[in-house]
């Protein structure tokens, strides 16, 4: 009588398949009744059916492998005995802890892990790269690696922080060169919250504070020089200018001579605008008597000129 107790044995993982695709199949079907026919216990049939056929396929698959590989080296054992072993095997790669994963792919992870600092680092996103070589160090115990990126990763940002000052206090002297002073007040604010462990940030507020002083001074010597050499128009576009930066005390010292510049420009504008209207040069005359009236609204002359600048303006535009 032929032995057939080792070919039965063989193909006892392909009778387990047909069993779990029955299975399946009939779960499947008992669904789509109840789905059709609302039918809750047969739905709650077919669900717990598909759950069970779901559970059973990784065993069922590693069971037909290893039927293939007995028959392919002409071993045999039991089904059950491999359908055991299968599902050992299965348990047991399933329950790896992560960290026993994390350890049989050390090499890989660490790959990762240098690869992600170095776009960090790039990126300079310095803060996240060094979370990274904390866990390249604690958790792989890349000590070495981790010292290294760490040196890296001060340079890098030690460099980052010198370029943004660097630029920052230049754009700071470009205000200042430019008398935008309430601006450099707020930069200069702004650059020292930015970088207060830097050394070269110390002082910003007195950088700014010095410069304006240093030209409010200029302005006063400018002035007094134009005023003595009885050079008017610049003597006045100096005193409204330093206008801006002297406090009331400040200014009083300067009350008298601003007092004769302005009588002195209002008298040159004076006799330009008689002479104007005398030689019939209306465009010339409408010059004068224009800013007469804008810079000595109160004077007699102002309230004189305005009873005949609409008529000298009527005759400029008739010249057109």
């Amino acid at each position: 009588m032929p032995d057939t107790t080792g070919s039965e044995r063989d193909r006892l993982p392909f009778w387990l398949i047909a069993t779990y695709g029955s299975l399946s199949a009939a779960s499947t079907g008992m669904v789509v009744y109840a789905a059709m026919n609302g039918d809750s216990l047969f739905a709650a049939a077919g669900l717990l059916g598909l759950i069970v056929s779901l559970a059973c396929a990784p065993v069922a698959v590693m069971a037909r492998r290893r039927s293939a590989l007995g028959a392919a080296t002409g071993a045999s054992s039991g089904g059950f005995s491999e359908l055991a072993q299968a599902i050992r095997e299965l348990n047991e790669s399933g329950t790896l802890s992560d960290d026993a994963r994390r350890v049989l792919n050390r090499k890989r992870e660490r790959e990762l892990l240098r690869g992600a600092i170095e776009e960090d680092v790039s990126a300079g996103d310095f803060d996240a790269a060094l979370v990274l070589v904390r866990e390249l160090a604690e958790s792989f115990g890349y000590r070495a690696d981790a010292e290294e990126f760490r040196q890296r990763i001060e340079s890098a940002r030690f460099e980052s922080a010198e370029s943004e000052i660097t630029g920052a206090i230049e754009g700071l002297d470009r205000m200042i060169t430019q008398l935008r002073w309430r601006e450099a007040e707020q930069e200069a604010a702004r650059i020292t919250r930015l970088y207060p462990d830097s050394p070269r940030v110390d002082g910003m507020r007195h950088r700014v504070s010095s410069a304006r002083e240093r030209y409010k001074n200029e302005l006063e010597r400018r002035f007094l020089t134009a005023a003595q050499d009885e050079r008017v128009d610049e003597a006045m576009g100096l005193l409204r200018e330093l206008d801006g930066y002297l406090t009331e005390a400040e200014a009083e010292p300067f009350q008298e001579l601003a007092r004769g510049v302005i009588g002195k420009a209002r008298e040159n504008l004076g006799v330009q605008f008689k002479l104007a209207v005398q030689d019939k040069r209306w465009r010339d005359a409408t010059t004068a008597g224009e800013q007469i009236i804008s810079e000595f609204p109160n004077s007699r002359m102002a309230a004189e000129i305005r009873g005949m600048i609409d008529t000298i303006r009527e005759r400029a535009a008739a010249l057109r």
